[in-house]
């Protein structure tokens, strides 16, 4: 999930207006748009409204929402989507952490928090974490190690997953690869007159690259989650 920013006009004034956006893996492990709509903002009132329309659609059996950390998405996803999981991107919360760490540290820092989701459990990622926060203090990053141990742990939902599909639930790269194409072609046209005119062109790029890059290619094997909750169902 995540929200694209456009300008268009409104009663000869111009605005930002945000255009939700969600893409899923299906059952089959094929990549699907689910659907795009506007949104006055990224708010509660909007996401809501968007995930309870894509619910009337037919969309159910949610396990994981991917996005970055937008609280009003956080709270519209436990109302609509109580039984999915939230998965915050770990590139966005590198990002977070960087925006706090001088220029000059950033390779460094980025080595230490890449070196926590590569570890091979979650209860290894948590160990790794407390460490790097500790660094981060020794450093005299009081403001990146307060992020990072804040948000650390909402970065970790992956890890409840079957381990060949981590690559590609840890970040929201993929609609962040979408973001860009789409922006690549509103960046020509400028400003929109309406809200609906940038609605259709952002469809139409979706339905582009949904039809031409994606195609037929399986995008994460799903046989692995299927065990994964079968062994789960067994357990219990």
């Amino acid at each position: 999930m995540d929200g694209i920013y456009l300008r268009r006009n409104w009663g000869g004034e111009y605005e930002n207006v945000a255009i939700l956006v969600a893409i899923a893996v299906n059952e089959d492990g094929y990549r699907e748009v689910l659907g795009a709509a506007e949104g006055m903002k990224e708010d509660k009132a909007s996401w809501a409204s968007f995930f309870q329309w894509l619910r009337s659609r037919g969309l159910d059996g949610v396990k994981l929402v991917i996005g970055d950390k937008c609280l009003g998405m956080l709270e519209a996803v436990g109302e609509v989507f109580p039984e999915a999981k939230y998965q915050r991107c770990t590139v966005h919360f590198y990002r977070n952490v960087f925006s706090v760490v001088p220029r000059s540290k950033v390779k460094l820092v980025a080595k230490m928090l890449k070196a926590i989701h590569a570890q091979e459990s979650k209860k290894a990622a948590r160990e790794k974490a407390k460490t790097v926060v500790a660094q981060l203090r020794e450093m005299k990053l009081k403001e990146a190690a307060k992020k990072g141990e804040d948000s650390v742990e909402e970065t970790l939902t992956y890890c409840d997953f079957p381990s060949e599909h981590w690559t590609r639930i840890r970040t929201n790269n993929v609609i962040e690869r979408l973001n860009r194409e789409i922006r690549r072609r509103t960046r020509v046209v400028g400003t929109f007159p309406d809200g609906n005119s940038a609605l259709m062109l952002v469809c139409a790029r979706l339905r582009h690259v949904a039809g031409t890059q994606w195609g037929n290619k399986k995008y994460m094997n799903m046989k692995h989650l299927e065990t994964a909750f079968v062994d789960v169902s067994i357990a219990s």
